[in-house]
This record gives structure tokens, sequence and C-alpha cells, in this order.
């Protein structure tokens, strides 16, 4: 079951992408051979060791309490974690010194007199002449030549009393980085939490064990970066707990992350809570987290503009993030194809028997779903926008013909009958990139033969294509 998923996911990830996958104790000796075998030994770059117990257990009969999990970490060569900002509040400039902002820091060593004599000396003050000795069990940090040097580019910082001890200034711009590292210990989250987060959201418990939004939305925001349009693929997505973290990461930064939820549509308990309540499978508990989610984040964002001026920065802030807040999604489902199936080969096929091969598509699907099979095949993005259009023209029953809009004219699609040519030129108007019909809406055959020579002439960058 992993096998087969981590190949997939090793195909999707990109070059700075990265794969958390949550683990107990049982299975995570197993999963790191699998991921050394799918991925690649060199891909396992940590594990991350997470406490999801608050209190400890005593129903183990060896009263030993599991508390923590494991999150394994695969990445390819070109993935950083993004770390946690160091606090830089201890940097000042109060001398205006040209090297910029700087920090008093201890200059004393490790190591006694036997161990590093040659960090045993005194040190002396050029102006002053004040002697000041090293610590007898713990000597300078540096060389007498070191410290020389520190003096002559005026880095030491001399005590107002002869009994104190020399520092140096550390300047913000040394810094080889701005950033800590993310530890592998870790609290990202109780089980509990994740559990009180369902009921308040949901109403009532309608799925166990759900993992806590802080535990996800930590995960995201150390593999993501606010100003890049990524994409967050979970796998067993559960009651979409992903899902709304990345939304709420989104609202607090002003992010444009995307996330893709997979969950298989596994029947709920009709004995449960959440059967109960309404929600016939696991995905459907997900759906409606997403939903609620959703709109508990945006509330809380309007909620934080009362009472700040219209003018000021903050309200512009918060302005800014609603705007460009994302809360919605697509649901799809895996399903055969929409073409109808052929069990005739051509010969085989009598004169009476023509009629049922004119329709090619099977008659359960939507036009819908054609067009999202149009946008796998063209290798659009599902996520575009997609508007319904009703033209002024109408058909033989007076209803306007109805023209899918995705992405404005990044493809139009009309899946209704009786085509005309009117339809078609109307269409072209609308210089869209792409262009799709069915093959069976053509009021005749002359408008299916000259569809190609209307867009030609009126849109001749369009691209045909019939179902």
């Amino acid at each position: 079951m992993m096998f087969s998923r981590l190949k997939i996911a090793r195909n999707l990830l990109r070059e700075d992408g990265v794969i958390f996958i949550s683990i107990d104790d049982h299975e995570v000796a197993n999963l790191q051979k699998l991921c050394a075998e799918v991925i690649g030994a060199d891909s396992i770059i940590g594990t991350i060791s997470n406490r999801r117990r608050q209190v400890a257990d005593n129903r183990n009969l060896h009263r030993l309490s599991t508390d923590h999990e494991y999150i394994l970490v695969c990445a390819k060569s070109e993935f950083r974690m993004t770390g946690t900002d160091k606090d830089l509040s201890k940097y000042s400039n109060p001398d205006k010194d040209p090297r910029g902002a700087w920090m008093s820091d201890n200059m004393t060593g490790l190591a006694n007199k036997e161990a590093r004599p040659n960090l045993h000396y005194d040190i002396v003050d050029p102006e002053t002449e004040i002697s000041y000795p090293p610590h007898q069990s713990r000597g300078w940090a540096y060389e007498k030549s070191r410290i020389t040097k520190l003096i002559e580019e005026t880095r030491i910082l001399w005590p107002n009393k002869p009994d104190g001890r020399p520092r140096i200034k550390r300047f913000v711009q040394e810094l080889k980085d701005t950033v800590t590292g993310f530890s592998t210990v870790q609290k990202l989250g109780y089980t509990t939490e994740g559990t009180r987060e369902m009921i308040a959201l949901m109403g009532q418990k309608v799925f166990d064990f759900p993992k806590p939004v802080s535990m996800l939305r930590s995960l995201c925001g150390q593999a993501i970066k606010r100003d890049e349009d990524d994409i967050i693929l979970d796998f067993f997505s559960g009651s979409a707990t992903t899902a709304h973290a990345v939304m709420k990461l989104n609202a607090e930064d002003g992010g444009n992350r995307r996330h893709i939820m997979v969950q298989l549509p596994e029947a709920c308990d009709e004995k449960s809570a959440a059967f109960k309540a309404g929600y016939s499978t696991i995905a459907e508990i997900g759906k409606e987290r997403i939903r609620r989610a959703g709109a508990k984040i945006r509330a809380e964002l309007e909620s934080q503009l009362e009472g700040e001026l219209p003018k000021s920065d903050k309200h512009q802030e918060i302005t800014a993030k609603l705007a460009n807040l994302d809360t919605g999604f697509r649901v799809l489902k895996v399903d055969s194809s929409n073409m109808a199936d052929v069990y005739y080969h051509p010969d085989q096929v009598s004169q009476d028997g023509l009629e049922l091969q004119v329709e090619n598509i099977k008659s359960d699907r939507s036009p819908e779903d054609l067009l999202f099979q149009v946008l796998l095949d063209w290798g659009v993005e599902l996520s575009l926008g997609i508007k319904n259009v009703e033209l002024e023209i109408k058909n033989s029953k007076g209803k306007p013909y109805t023209v899918f809009m995705v992405d404005d004219n990044a493809l139009l699609a009309c899946f209704d009958s009786g085509i005309t040519e009117e339809v078609v030129q109307e269409m072209a108007k609308l210089q869209p990139l792409r262009a799709v019909f069915r093959d069976a809406s053509f009021t005749n055959d002359a408008t299916k033969i000259n569809i190609e020579q209307i867009f030609k002439l009126i849109s001749p960058h369009t691209e045909l294509r019939t179902l």
C-alpha cells in the first residue's frame, strides 16, 4: 500500500520538495527501509520525534507510555527547512558604529590552564593600561594574537570596573544566517488538541484521532515559502486537517499556497456519530470541514478589522489578506472514461446498428465531466476559474447555448446539442486559446466541416478539439 504511493510521490516531488510521513514506532523502521529503496537512502534527511500525548498513559501492561510519534522527512537535494527566525532584539547600535547593529557577548572560553595554556593570559586596555586576568578555570575564547586584532578593530568592550571582564562586539552582519535550524525533537500539538478542534468546528466528535492543526501548520510552514504558489498534497487526508492548516497559514501571512486532498470514500460505521450526523463517508467529513474551516478563518480575519482605523497599516494589511484569501475548493472523483465503450469492430457493425454508434459519450456523463476530461487531456490546471456564460443565441427549444469559460479565454467549451455556425462564430470572437466541442453536437455536417475555417478567419491562433 505504501510502496505504490511513495513511487508516485517521488515522481511528483519537485527538486526543492519534501515529504513528511507521520508514523508510530511499530512501523518506523520498515518505513525508513522502504523510503530508502523507493526514493533513495540520501533522500532521508531526518526523523522528527513529536510529543503527541500530554499525560502519560498507565494502561499499558508494562506501564511504558508511548507519548511520541515519528515524522520521517524525505527530500531532494535542493530542499531546506525554513527554520525559525533568530531573536535579533538584543542587537542595537547605541554608539552609531558604522558596522551596524551589535550585541555584547562573553569572551571567556571553556578550557583550564592545563588543557589550553595559550588561552590563559592578561588582556590590557591600551588606553587605561588596566590588566584583566583570565578566568582561572575557563581562560579566554581566543588566542592572544586574535585579541590583539580585535583591540585594533575596536571590537572589545572594556568594563567600567577593574574587576570586570572585557566583552566582544558581535555584529548582525557577521551572522551566517538569521534563522535557526528546525529541531528533530518537537511538541507540534497533542492529539487531544486535534479532537477538540474538530468538535468545536463540526459540533460533535465525527472523526477519531485527527491531527492537530498546529502540527500540520508547522510542517507546512517549514516546507514552503510565503511568496510561492506551492502545492501541498496529502495522500491520506482523513478529516482534511492539512487543508485547514494551509488555509490558516495563508491567512496569517497572505500566502498563495494550494492544497490537494486525497481520500478514499471509506464508509462511516452506521453506528458512529459521523453517520448519524449525515456523513456517509470519511471524504464527506473532510469536505464539510474545509467548508467550515474556510468560513471560520475568513470570519476571524474580518473580526480583526473591527477597531482598526480604515487608513492604518494594520487595516490595509488585513484587507489585503482577505482579498487574497482563497478558501474555495473543487471535488473531483476518479472514474472511468467519459467515452462510450466500443464492443464491435467496424466490420461487425450492421447498417441497422449504425445509429447506436453516433453518440460516443456515455449517457450518464454531464457537461462538467467532459470539461474536466478536456482540462486533463490538455494539461490545463484544474484550479483555474470557470464561468458558465449563456450566449444570446437560442437553440431550437428557445434556450440559450451555454459556454464554459476557463480562466477567461484560456479555454472555451460548448457541449450543447444543435450547435450552429452562428454559435461557432460567437465563440471565435472571444479569441480563446483553446476551444472544444462534442463530436455529435453540431446541427449538421456542414457546420462540423466549416468550424476550422471559421476559427482560421476570426481567431487563427485557437487550438481546436472535438470529443
